[in-house]
């Protein structure tokens, strides 16, 4: 193969300079590599920031990826933009180094004396963030509330609770106001741990910690799109990380923290004191047509988004649900940028990023924990549209039908619960749900017999009524209910691909 004569990449192919320690970043994955340290990487281009990256990793202590290629790594942007093809690779050379919190704990506290480390960046799954009891002076803590705490605590001692010494903190994990609950877990364990009047005080005025959203998909390479790459770049690289075009970090702060963040001096960053425009845009738009879309696609056979767009039914179903139901529903301000034409226009961008075939975005991968991502996403939608006094609305309780036959699980094995779908050649494709209420849905889903309109009315209504899955008794929407369990029972005796293709051509 033409990779074994390929050297890695390293310094020696790609000469790069060491910039001062500036930021912290506790993760190493994919989205990190792709959105923050790609907008630090190409501030340094532009002269903007002058400042490298110390990269903690808390999962295991293993670094060497990143070690045997001197901390370098490659982003290739593909796809389409505004209807142009982007096809560029950049390779990142912002992280100074990769440290293991599991044996080089005493090491990254020594980093806090650092008078150039202002920033630290976080993606730590949605969990991440929990509070977790426990003390700080573990060598490391296990949580990475504790370890952050650890951190800013001995940042204090060194540095007198100086204000010039101050830090901005951006976690970018998936969580409604992000900063602010990774800011209550510090208090708590600062609280829990007695760390005294004085760090309190620092921590309360010196350390600022920003709501933060991010809005890039970004995929590891299939194997052959990482062999033609390396091709074409002459050099292997194990950390080759594809992503698509549109990118955007929307930050809630004032002027301090645009002053605090030098490289945020390009459009895609936006530093405001109210942010929740773009959240909601992302969380209703983007997100939430995957959650109502993503059953509905897997139950067809198809594996990607890119896959989904490509099917005339399932694009169909996909354009119809984000434009006609979801956009209309999203809040909007008269100001440009933040008004309905702005909506409008990000939600075409994002139907060319789901058409975007170079990134393998798996369906099954959004899959996960779908039960709590669809009311998150969508129940204020569905309320949304409602309250517009618009009916029922059609592909919405077709998507959540879909979403309630993908949680049928066949069998359980081994505490993992087990999904199966008929594939073309009248074979059986197996698959996990993913989901912790997963167990909730095998129990009632015993109850249902296919051919009964009946029982599977019943099994909606009792499960649209749970207060505790939606926040909310979808039962009181009318006519959802019974729109739902009839698209159910068509998919249950006729089929998923003849039940969407009738549905879309009585649309």
């Amino acid at each position: 193969m033409l990779t074994d004569t390929m050297p890695p990449l390293s310094r020696l192919v790609h000469p790069a300079p060491k910039l001062p320690e500036k930021v912290l970043q506790f993760g190493t994955g994919v989205l990190l590599r792709g959105l923050p340290d790609y907008f630090i990487q190409k501030a340094n281009e532009r002269g903007s920031f002058g400042g490298s990256i110390v990269i903690v990793k808390s999962t295991d202590g293993q670094t060497d990826e990143f070690a045997s290629q001197d901390n370098l790594y490659t982003v290739a942007v593909r796809g389409i933009q505004q209807g142009k093809a982007i096809e560029t690779n950049t390779v990142v050379s912002a992280v100074s180094r990769v440290m293991a919190a599991q044996t080089q704990w005493n090491e990254i506290l020594m980093l806090a004396r650092n008078p150039h480390l202002q920033i630290i960046i976080s993606n730590t799954t949605e969990v991440g963030l929990d509070y977790v009891e426990e003390s700080i002076f573990q060598k490391p803590p296990k949580s990475f509330p504790a370890k952050l705490t650890a951190f800013l605590y001995e940042r204090f001692r060194s540095v007198g609770g100086s204000k010039a010494k101050g830090m901005i903190v951006i976690p970018t994990e998936l969580v409604t106001d992000n900063g602010l609950k990774l800011r209550e877990a510090v208090e708590k364990l600062t609280a829990y741990n007695e760390l005294g009047k004085l760090f309190t005080k620092w921590l309360k005025f010196h350390v600022r910690f920003c709501n933060s959203l991010v809005d890039r998909i970004v995929t590891r390479p299939t194997e052959e799109a990482r062999q033609e790459l390396q091709a074409e770049v002459g050099y292997t690289d194990d950390l080759l990380t594809f992503t698509e075009p549109y990118h955007l970090w929307a930050i809630e702060g004032d002027d301090r923290v645009r002053e605090m963040l030098p490289f945020a001096d390009t459009p895609e960053i936006i530093i405001d004191e109210d942010i929740n425009f773009y959240k909601e845009r992302k969380l209703r738009v983007l997100n939430g047509t995957h959650t109502l879309t993503m059953p509905l696609g897997y139950l067809l056979g198809l594996e990607t988004v890119a896959d989904e767009m490509n099917h005339p039914l399932m694009s169909r179903f996909i354009e119809s649900l984000m434009l006609d139901e979801i956009v209309p529903t999203v809040p909007h301000y008269s100001e440009p940028g933040m008004d309905a034409a702005a909506i409008k226009s990000f939600a075409d961008d994002v139907l060319d990023r789901f058409r975007n075939p170079y990134l393998d975005h798996l369906l099954l991968n959004i899959s996960m924990q779908e039960t709590a991502k669809m009311q998150a996403r969508n129940v204020a939608t569905l309320q949304r549209y409602y309250e517009q006094g618009k009916g029922v609305p059609a592909q919405m309780a077709f998507g959540f039908a879909a979403y309630l036959l993908f949680m049928r699980a066949i069998r359980e094995e081994n505490g993992q619960f087990i999904g199966e779908i008929s594939v073309p050649g009248g074979g059986i494709l197996a698959y996990p749900i993913r989901d912790d209420k997963a167990g909730y849905f095998y129990g009632d889903w015993q109850t249902v017999e296919d051919n009964s309109l009946d029982a599977v009315q019943a099994f909606v209504k009792s499960v649209l009524s749970d207060t505790t899955l939606w926040q909310a008794d979808l039962n009181a929407l009318p006519g959802f209910s019974e729109a739902v369990a009839r698209y159910l029972h068509a998919m249950l005796t006729d089929g998923v691909e003849p039940t969407l293709e009738k549905h879309l051509g009585a649309a």
